[in-house]
């Protein structure tokens, strides 16, 4: 009776602390704003978009005209004296007709510029779901590994209970034995649960940013959950990053492969010129100035069969890039699928759980009293202590899973983003360097002043 006493007291006293620990609780909108903003991959992968950015005004180049300053000196002696010659001048060049190839390279590049862009908004949804697992986690292992030290408070209880009773001649030595055996795995337990603490920690500070300080309980993300498993299809679909991406990279290859044709097109390039010459032979010296401007006019022939391999091959690549959008597709919809069931499952899992676990208490404490008479065993009463703890870690993992199921759901239909969360961020828009740098002429700086 006084063992049960006290494993009841721990448990309201755990309840008691959780609740005032959750007052001033991270939250995990804030933990998924935290994330938003810290994680170190998120943010190379914004720096990846950036560096792809360059590649329009790098295209557009190939039509804009080319200047260049150069110069000569030489200096030659002999047996009759010195030769000095200079010339310095300044060179344009213009490309008037390259086959279209400067025109396409540009589309594909702004093709490969929105690919970017879909697939950081798709690195985003992982981010986040990544970020809610690892809270999850973190309140789930903690929560077991309160477990376990409470599981060692009610088995140091029933050691000392035993060896009580077999002092008093009420019980026996194998009672005391199995009371120390659970004790030392029990042990062992909690020693493995604190191991796993840690381990979700570490990994909240990877994703987060930050070490995870008191977490709240967060309920599951209903407001963007689809109305059926169908809508759920049919909005991935539409609106799933990773899929535009895929849809841009196949403009970005269609565009690849009129850029390779456009080899095979003539070229046509004015250039213009203007050089001032200095020399001086054996003392005499001579200046003079010259102008010049014309036309290049290239036809392409044969190159070996290297123009027609690389139009070949580009065409596979646009191929490739077609498949790659059923390939996603697919992925897509098993993501959906299996995060849809997932969420359905613990649900049910959760109210299964719920009656186990209360069923398993009203089972320890019937035990622990039949005990006290004589009619059970200490083994029972062992046996009934496993089975509330295991009741309340199956309890725990599938408020978990609940938890991560409807986050998923959300990432997987392509919904799981800072803006449609509302987390209090600074959205990041990468519309805004792209701007910035892709009509620029010159300039060594970057947007934000590197």
């Amino acid at each position: 009776m006084v063992s049960r006493k006290i494993f009841l007291a721990g448990l309201s006293a755990c309840a008691l602390a959780l609740s005032v620990a959750q007052v001033s609780a991270e939250t995990l909108q804030g933990a998924l704003a935290k994330a938003y903003q810290n994680n170190s991959t998120m943010n190379y992968n914004r720096a990846g978009v950036r560096v792809v950015d360059e590649s329009v005004p790098l295209a557009k180049s190939g039509m804009r005209p080319k200047i260049a300053a150069t110069g000569t000196a030489r200096w030659d002696t002999d047996d009759v004296g010195e030769i000095r010659v200079g010339s310095f001048g300044i060179e344009l060049s213009q490309t008037i007709f390259d086959g279209f190839r400067t025109q396409n390279s540009v589309r594909g590049a702004e093709a490969r510029v929105r690919a970017a862009q879909a697939g950081l908004l798709n690195n985003e949804l992982n981010l986040l779901l990544d970020a809610a697992t690892a809270y999850m986690d973190v309140i789930r292992t903690r929560q077991i590994a309160v477990l376990r030290a409470q599981n060692i408070q009610f088995l140091q209880e029933q050691l000392r209970s035993s060896r009580s009773r077999f002092d008093v001649g009420e019980g026996t030595r194998t009672d005391v034995a199995q009371a120390e055996a659970a004790l030392q795995v029990a042990l062992a337990q909690k020693a493995g649960a604190e191991a796993q603490a840690r381990a979700a920690e570490a990994i909240y500070r990877q994703v987060i940013g930050e070490n995870p300080g008191s977490l709240q309980m967060p309920e599951p993300l209903k407001k963007l959950m689809p109305g059926g498993l169908e809508a759920a299809y049919s909005i991935a679909f539409a609106e799933h990053p990773a899929l535009v991406a895929r849809a841009h990279e196949v403009d970005a290859a269609s565009f690849g492969v009129k850029v390779d044709e456009g080899a095979l097109l003539p070229s046509l390039s004015a250039t213009a010129s203007v050089s001032a010459n200095t020399s001086n032979q054996y003392g005499r010296s001579s200046d003079g100035q010259t102008a010049s401007v014309g036309l290049r006019l290239t036809i392409p022939i044969y190159q070996g069969g290297q123009d027609a391999a690389l139009v070949r091959q580009s065409k596979e690549s646009l191929g490739q890039a077609r498949i790659n959008v059923d390939v996603t597709r697919d992925q897509i919809r098993a993501a959906v699928a299996s995060a849809w069931a997932n969420y359905f499952a613990s649900v049910e899992s959760v109210r299964a759980q719920r009656e186990a676990l209360s069923a398993a208490r009203l089972a320890l404490s019937g035990v622990m009293e039949e005990r006290d008479v004589g009619q059970r065993t200490t083994l029972d009463v062992l046996q009934g202590q496993a089975d509330v703890i295991n009741a309340q870690i199956n309890l725990l993992n599938a408020q978990r899973d609940v938890v991560v199921a409807s986050y998923a759901i959300a990432s997987a239909t392509g919904r799981l983003t800072a803006e449609r969360l509302g987390l209090p961020v600074t959205l990041h828009k990468p519309q805004e360097h792209y701007n910035a740098v892709k009509d620029k002429w010159s300039g060594l700086r970057t947007p934000d002043g590197r």
